[in-house]
């Protein structure tokens, strides 16, 4: 464990023996299904953590609400930095709290490479609905992890649903080669873009707008609403020459303004129809049980790696023969096997 890993940890520790309660699961569990935001947040707070102890809760606090998650719909929010990904949550969410809907906002704020420290100031900048009684937004660093995710983002997305929220709202980091990962665990992925930032069909790689349920031109308002509705044309021109989809969805292209909230009502139109339209047709179960099977694979892939570095011995050669293969005198591949081969005798020798 690094040593930013480890005072991460330690605050963790810190902050539950602060509380005045001794929380157990039974009584995690329980606030979680009265919709108790402190302990939600307090929840979240434990699989975030990378002590085994905190990670065993966590798990047992999980499977106790599991039944009462999967109710919601789960919506990933992404776009370059500069869209305005805040304004435009808070002006979507506070739509949805208007109409009476339980909205949670799980926020991932970039951790420094150097520090490894995140801002975390999404809360913030979401003051309205931070105070909203109807929202919960939650700021976590990504701590590293790809796709402008955070790493422990699918299990709050199920706590928050088990609180008893409707829409989740995954907001990344931004665009990314591996914001795949987020299409990994949400129902719908929505694009932000920005009109007047150049050539506006090269403006984003053509994967990303292949995965997007909607491409959205933010910030139309005042002299800039025409730029937006001809970019959102441009992206409809541009999306009418891609195949069709095999969930049989055709992504819309639109305009809307997070600072005024134009247009965020018809976002809200197309989220339904689309939820509507892929229940329908069974994409949308079907959808979730694939995003279950990579969750499972990618929590294998992430213990064993945890597993291989936890041995001593490996620890042990791992400089050595690190250090042979930056000097050329070995490749990765004859590294990694050698390493591979001092871990699989170490487990037998265990056995």
């Amino acid at each position: 464990m690094s040593n930013s890993e480890n005072a991460k940890s330690k605050s963790i520790t810190r902050f539950l023996k602060s509380q005045r309660n001794n929380y157990s699961v039974r009584d995690l569990a329980k606030g979680i299904l009265k919709g108790d935001n402190k302990v939600l947040a307090k929840a979240i707070t434990l699989v975030e953590s990378n002590l085994n102890k905190h990670k065993e809760l966590a798990t047992q606090v999980i499977h106790s609400v599991l039944p009462y998650s999967g109710k919601s719909i789960r919506i990933g929010i992404t776009g370059v930095p500069g869209v305005g990904k805040s304004t435009f949550i808070e002006s979507f969410g506070k739509m949805l709290t208007s109409q009476g809907v339980k909205t949670a906002v799980l926020a991932v704020d970039p951790s420094s490479n150097v520090t490894k420290g995140s801002i975390l100031g999404d809360k913030t900048r979401m003051n309205q609905l931070s105070v909203d009684p109807l929202a919960f937004v939650r700021p976590s660093p990504s701590s590293g992890c790809l796709g402008g995710i955070g790493n422990a983002t699918r299990e709050s997305i199920l706590l928050c649903e088990a609180a008893g929220y409707e829409v989740i709202l995954v907001e990344t980091v931004g665009v990314g080669q591996s914001e795949y990962l987020v299409k990994e665990m949400v129902d719908f992925f929505l694009l932000l873009m920005l009109s007047g930032a150049g050539d506006e069909i090269q403006g984003i790689k053509r994967g990303i707008m292949e995965m997007a349920d909607s491409l959205v031109v933010n910030k139309a308002d005042g002299e800039n609403q025409i730029l937006a509705k001809k970019a959102a044309q441009a992206y409809r021109n541009a999306l009418h020459l891609f195949p069709m989809r095999e969930d049989l969805w055709s992504p819309k292209s639109t305009i809307c303004s997070g600072l005024n909230g134009t247009g965020i009502e018809d976002i809200w139109k197309t989220v339904q129809q689309f939820k509507e339209q892929q229940k329908s047709n069974g994409w949308f179960d079907h959808r979730r049980k694939t995003q279950s099977r990579t969750w499972l694979n990618d929590l294998i892939e992430a213990q064993l790696g945890a597993f291989f570095y936890s041995k001593q011995i490996v620890q042990s050669n791992l400089d050595q023969i690190t250090k042979q293969v930056i000097d050329g005198k070995k490749t990765p591949y004859a590294g990694s096997q050698e390493l591979m081969q001092i871990f699989l005798n170490s487990v037998k020798s265990d056995s």
